[in-house]
């Protein structure tokens, strides 16, 4: 059983343009899709279409359209309930799959719905051989709350993954020594911001084929307690490292239509290739497959496994010592 936890789920509308986003213009759209999201529901959802046992763990009223959403999807889920609505997120999608996100602050949890939100995860948790902590956090909930749910996870036999940016994902860093995650997947930029480099140093290297920084600012967080990291770069593939060893893989070709969820579903494939046993460059391989399948796809769409091109997916081990 994997769970997923999403603090700040949303629904999420993509709006596809037939011509690049030009400010201050009035543009046709051409198609709108409203689909569940937040990280965590969207691994979920990648999960469920897998027929891997996934449950969702998510703050939402009974009558919110988004649980009537995912009942309608057939994702597992536990909502814990909440006074507000879940919020809407936009995405617009241009022709070439560039893609501008506006997303909403999310809604209130207060303390008695984050204190339920709390032991739902670390109950869920007793029965799961992964937890997945996903996403930003909505007003109500402590920038730290990661960072304590892994500490709390710690004594648990359940592996925990943490998907996350900005001040939750460096509250998590700041407490590596006691909450490290066997598992996280950052981007470049969340890679470097905690790594304490220059993100545009390992984007601009990536793009060129050298994975080496990458792998370096890896290897820092895996000396400070992080079991693996998995760091996703577009279009450049992604490079996975542990404490036994560093990887790369290069994505198939495809024509992007919406980077929304590709992360998302990289982890899924992850997480999917992690239960059935895979060993390290296999498990990357399915992370690239999904991230690809992803980007391929309109709005938030999440692929299934017969969408994927696994064996177009080149890994490659690095050569250094870890």
């Amino acid at each position: 059983m994997i769970i997923t936890v999403t603090p700040n789920p949303s629904l999420d509308r993509t709006v596809t343009l037939g011509s690049p986003l030009t400010r201050g213009a009035v543009q046709r759209v051409d198609s709108v899709t409203v689909e569940p999201g937040g990280k965590g529901i969207n691994v979920a959802r990648a999960l469920t279409l897998a027929a891997v046992a996934t449950e969702a763990v998510l703050p939402a009223a009974d009558d919110d359209p988004l649980l009537a959403s995912l009942r309608s999807l057939g994702v597992p889920f536990i909502g814990v309930p909440i006074a507000e609505p879940v919020r809407t997120n936009l995405a617009i999608t241009e022709t070439d799959g560039t893609t501008t996100k506006l997303n909403e602050r999310g809604a209130l949890v207060d303390d008695h719905a984050l204190q339920a939100l709390t032991r739902c995860v670390l109950g869920k948790a007793q029965e799961a051989s992964w937890v997945v902590l996903s996403g930003s956090l909505p007003p109500g909930i402590p920038v730290d709350w990661y960072a304590q749910v892994v500490s709390l996870l710690a004594p648990l036999d359940c592996r925990v993954a943490v998907d996350s940016s900005e001040a939750p994902l460096a509250a998590l860093a700041g407490a590596f020594d006691v909450a490290a995650p066997d598992l996280i997947k950052p981007n470049a930029e969340e890679l470097a911001d905690l790594a304490g480099v220059p993100a545009a140093d390992l984007e601009d290297a990536a793009a060129q084929g050298d994975m080496s920084p990458v792998v370096a600012a890896a290897r820092e967080l895996v000396a400070r307690g992080v079991g693996t990291v998995l760091a996703t770069l577009g279009a450049a593939g992604a490079v996975l490292v542990d404490s036994f060893g560093a990887w790369f893989a290069t994505p198939p070709p495809i024509v992007p239509r919406s980077t929304v969820g590709a992360g998302d579903a990289s982890l899924a494939g992850y997480l999917r290739a992690a239960v059935a046993g895979a060993e390290a460059p296999q498990r990357l391989q399915m992370a690239v497959a999904y991230g690809s399948a992803a980007a391929a796809l309109p709005g938030s769409a999440l692929p299934s496994p017969a969408q994927l091109d696994l064996d177009a997916v080149r890994t490659h081990p690095m050569k250094v010592s870890l």
